[in-house]
């Protein structure tokens, strides 16, 4: 490719474009993924699929979007990060195209699950934590915090689209929409993300050169593997991973999947319950980019303390409001804030952990157990839905759950020799 970089002003450092495009490509990978959320009640309409159908193939997309995480990780240090999110864009562009031609069940389950999470999960879960820590030296923190937020913005721009666009119950429309999407981000990684600092003649920001690189091994199987007999030894990466686990099961899982239908029951019209998410993505780029901020210069194991008993408040609070205009801004406020604030601090303690060369592996491996939770909860929610005609019981033992993820990030050890806070709050 050519170096676009000649096409930037020299004081703006390429790092912040190349950032500019993972944020780009995780927001549409977001906006993809919440999809099915919009589609739930139009594929009722439209084939009298059951909620506990439609969220078992949301359950195997979050499976998926999970395990994979640590292969994408090491396949992008063998093969590239550039070619893996490109064969990742176009694995997603091809299955949503074919969704709109799906008629039965197990169609859903191949497009929406099979191949739409194993494409999302070579990208959503590792690509961000793979390029900062590649392009970045300095505000690592920061970057992180910006680059979670794409998932916020995904839904924030998608969300609203997408209800009104399937409203009328041409939920073919939506989809031709996501796909559209995709294609346009695929062109603009094929314009613009180089492979490295070193390739368009620059070291990562806040360097002046680019590290030696540590020669790829062949196989990213073994690599994963590698990394995770490394990790498993430590008793912090096993909190991290409950702690992770607790996350998705919380928010993906949940309040993503499920918020719509859930104020759906309470009389609040499907495009209503999009705009709700929505706003919780406006507070949710902010808090998330705010908590990589603070994550370099504060204690990250009091920050997960703060979130996770945030978010639990938050859901003991929603099935006991009146779905009043002003509840569910106070609702999207405070756990919009906190939505996706976790990843920043767990990036950086696994960072100060594991090693910078590591770390992305050690972040997807993390990201699995997300995942686990969020596929867990979405079909449980869903089939809980089915018998009980309710939504109160999955937000209680979600809630539950976050003040237990509350107690143990108290158990996690300060880095050895280091200050807690962070690289910057020393400097």
């Amino acid at each position: 490719m050519t170096n676009p970089a000649r096409a930037v002003p020299s004081r703006l450092h390429y790092a912040w474009i190349v950032l500019g495009i993972t944020f780009l490509t995780l927001l549409v990978t977001a906006g993809v993924r919440a999809t099915p959320s919009v589609l739930i009640v139009p594929l009722q309409h439209a084939f009298g699929w059951s909620t506990a159908t439609i969220s078992l193939a949301i359950s195997i997309n979050l499976l998926l979007f999970g395990a994979l995480g640590p292969i994408g990780a090491a396949m992008m240090q063998r093969f590239g990060i550039r070619r893996i999110a490109l064969c990742a864009l176009g694995l997603v562009g091809g299955a949503v195209t074919l969704s709109n031609f799906m008629v039965a069940p197990w169609q859903m389950f191949l497009t929406w699950g099979l191949l739409v999470g194993a494409g999302c999960g070579g990208l959503g879960s590792v690509l961000g934590a793979t390029v900062v820590t590649r392009w970045f030296v300095a505000r690592r923190g920061l970057a992180m915090g910006i680059v979670t937020s794409s998932s916020a913005a995904g839904q924030l721009i998608f969300l609203p689209l997408l209800a009104a666009v399937a409203g009328d119950g041409t939920w073919q429309r939506a989809v031709w929409v996501v796909a559209a999407a995709v294609g346009l981000t695929f062109a603009a990684v094929v314009a613009l993300l180089p492979e490295r600092p070193s390739d368009i003649g620059i070291g990562p920001y806040g360097a002046t050169a680019e590290p030696p690189r540590r020669a790829a091994a062949a196989n990213p199987l073994l690599v994963a593997g590698a990394v995770l007999g490394r990790c498993v030894r430590s008793r912090d990466y096993w909190i991290l991973s409950v702690s992770f686990l607790i996350c998705g099961a919380s928010a993906n899982g949940l309040v993503g999947t499920h918020l719509i239908p859930f104020c759906l029951d309470n009389g609040i019209p499907p495009v209503r319950g999009a705009g709700l998410l929505a706003a919780m993505g406006t507070f949710s780029i902010v808090g998330t980019a705010m908590s990589g901020w603070l994550s370099d210069r504060y204690d990250c194991r009091m920050l997960l303390l703060v979130y996770f008993a945030s978010r639990g408040l938050s859901l003991f609070y929603l099935p006991f409001s009146d779905f009043s205009v002003y509840t569910l801004s106070l609702f999207a406020t405070f756990y919009g804030l906190d939505w996706l604030a976790t990843a920043p601090p767990i990036m950086r303690i696994i960072t100060d952990k594991f090693g910078k060369t590591d770390a992305p592996v050690v972040f997807g491996w993390l990201f699995v157990g997300h995942q686990i939770g969020a596929a867990s909860i979405a079909f449980l929610a869903g089939a809980l839905r089915s018998d009980l005609g309710t939504y109160f019981l999955p937000f209680m033992i979600s809630g539950l759950l976050c003040f237990a993820a509350a107690l143990m990030s108290l158990w996690i050890g300060a880095p050895r020799g280091a200050d807690p806070r962070g690289v910057e709050a020393t400097a």
